[in-house]
């Protein structure tokens, strides 16, 4: 990471420095902000010929929404993200978190590997406009799918609560109290296959009632279904219960927090998700790894993200060939 004030002239002839040695050019201001810079597309295709150039801004560079402020809860609000979320007859609750910006980055990745895929063809560069916005579409699947097709609407008057499912019926199919304080499992019975294997773990007279045997008369009485789910699961430890619904060929898992996700789970040690790296600021912490592991080509997580500003001199020292005394001047000048 390097800092670089692009309001001074000094700042802006090393960045154009830079341009000029780059094989693409990434930003992620708000829509025209580089170009009111000086480093708009054009002005870049001059630096450097063939360059891409991949703007990934909240709403993109054309449309009615270019000039909206793009804090995460504005994105989320227009995508649709914001509306499906929270529970019955309250306001929508938010995702919680900015799944726009993750979603965001891994287009992004996949523009950069697009346009290179291109110029390595055709030996043109070229302009990727793309919005987050945009991006978290992608995140509503099914509800957009049942609109444009049906006309119908998420949060639409009769539709179920919760986790219950309707596109295919299943029933049970939701969130069930453990043994515990806030301790749950998920189970979903597709078919009334999987309610005669529930029926049979459950080994209890209720469960081999008649009018659990059908798939419609569990979904039309899924109010009560749930209520002798939920009191059957509160016996049970979620993990116990988890591995006897799955050694029945159930559908099942417990819901894990994170200390259970991070530090627990064995699912992650063929994986190496969470690796430990050596960052310039905290020393030795743990973070994301990839979920992809590569029979050929093995990857692996060796630093952490870089700190505002710490390759500063490496950079311009290596890529530009400006000594140590030189970068001095230019911090003591404020241009990096």
């Amino acid at each position: 990471g390097i800092t670089l004030n692009l309001k001074t002239g000094k700042g802006r002839e090393i960045l154009e420095q830079i341009i000029a040695k780059s094989d693409l050019v990434t930003e992620n201001f708000a829509a025209g902000v580089l170009e009111r810079l000086g480093f708009g597309y054009e002005r870049l295709k001059q630096i450097r010929p063939g360059v891409i150039y991949v703007s990934n801004c909240g709403f993109g560079f054309t449309g009615p929404y270019r000039e909206f402020k793009t804090w995460g809860p504005i994105v989320q609000a227009v995508s649709g993200l914001t509306f499906m979320s929270g529970l019955p007859e309250k306001e929508p609750a938010g995702w919680g978190f900015s799944y726009m910006d993750h979603t965001g980055g891994q287009y992004m990745a996949m523009a950069i590997l697009m346009a290179l895929f291109h110029r390595k063809r055709t030996g043109e560069g070229q302009w990727v406009d793309m919005a987050c916005c945009d991006a978290a579409l992608t995140l509503n699947g099914p509800a957009l799918l049942d609109y444009s097709v049906n006309g119908r609407t998420s949060r639409e008057a009769g539709l179920p609560a919760g986790n219950r499912s309707v596109w295919p019926a299943m029933a049970p199919h939701g969130i069930y109290r453990t043994l515990g304080e806030d301790q749950w499992v998920a189970i979903a019975c597709r078919d009334d296959a999987d309610w005669e294997r529930l029926a049979v773990v459950i080994g209890e007279e209720w469960a081999a009632q008649g009018k659990w045997r059908s798939l419609g008369q569990r979904v039309a009485g899924q109010d009560e279904l749930d209520a002798m789910m939920d009191h059957w699961c509160s016996r049970f430890d979620k993990f116990a219960l988890e591995r006897r619904l799955q050694e029945a060929g159930l559908a099942a898992a417990a819901v894990r927090d994170a200390r259970e996700r991070i530090d627990e789970d064995s699912a992650n040690d063929g994986f190496d998700l969470w690796p430990e790296v050596e960052h310039s600021a905290m020393g030795r912490v743990r973070v994301d790894g990839l979920p992809v592991r590569f029979s050929r080509t093995p990857q692996e997580i060796r630093r952490g993200g870089p700190c505002l500003g710490e390759h500063t001199e490496q950079v311009l020292g290596e890529l530009l060939g400006i000594g140590a005394e030189e970068v001095a001047t230019l911090r003591a000048e404020g241009v990096v």
